[in-house]
């Protein structure tokens, strides 16, 4: 089950971005957010959804193939805030890898522009969000790499090449196959036999 909290849109319109959005992530923290639920900002609407079993071991995976292709001490973040442009998203990516020598700003945030790889395994009340918004504020932030998992279907979306807001190449590989790559910022092939359904 996912949450909804819609935000007074008159008060947003009086504030910048990042200042609403330590201000929302403020009152969250002061509020009683079930353990086991990721909680995000998209364009302004706060989403709480659990975290499901299947989801979590398809996010252990994606993280496991990052460790083996760059060793223990890659930079990877997962269900952390990081601001994104657009209009109030504060995300929580499923894995983002940021790049080497990456640090947080002064905010104690990871920065958007040291990202090179997001996955965001599908959940079906959020859904709408990662294949929207949350791709036009990745594809904006020059994401390089961004992968969508859909246990639902059994299938992964790949987007590389992000120019004006959207992703120039969408490629779909089915559960089972390689998601190759090797040509991308990420320079890894990651297996998905054994992703699970839902």
């Amino acid at each position: 089950m996912v949450t909804v909290v819609e935000t007074d849109r008159i008060e947003m319109a009086e504030s910048d971005n990042e200042h609403t959005l330590d201000a929302m992530f403020d009152a969250l923290e002061r509020m009683p957010v079930p353990e086991g639920y990721k909680v995000e900002i998209v364009e302004g609407t706060v989403f709480m959804s659990p975290q499901r079993h299947v989801h979590w071991q398809i996010i252990r995976r994606i993280v496991r193939a990052l460790e083996d292709a760059f060793g223990l001490d890659v930079l990877v973040a997962s269900d952390e805030r990081i601001d994104f442009p657009g209009h109030l998203n504060g995300l929580a990516p499923d894995v983002a890898k940021l790049r080497d020598g990456a640090e947080h700003n002064a905010r104690r945030l990871w920065s958007c522009e040291d990202v090179e790889f997001v996955a965001e395994v599908i959940s079906r009340d959020t859904a709408r969000n990662d294949y929207g918004p949350k791709k036009t504020a990745y594809a904006n932030a020059e994401v390089p790499v961004y992968l969508i998992v859909d246990p639902y279907v059994g299938r992964c979306h790949v987007h590389t090449q992000p120019k004006g807001g959207d992703y120039l190449v969408e490629t779909t590989v089915a559960f089972g196959a390689d998601v190759d790559l090797t040509g991308t910022d990420v320079g890894l092939t990651l297996g998905t036999g054994e992703f699970p359904r839902d």
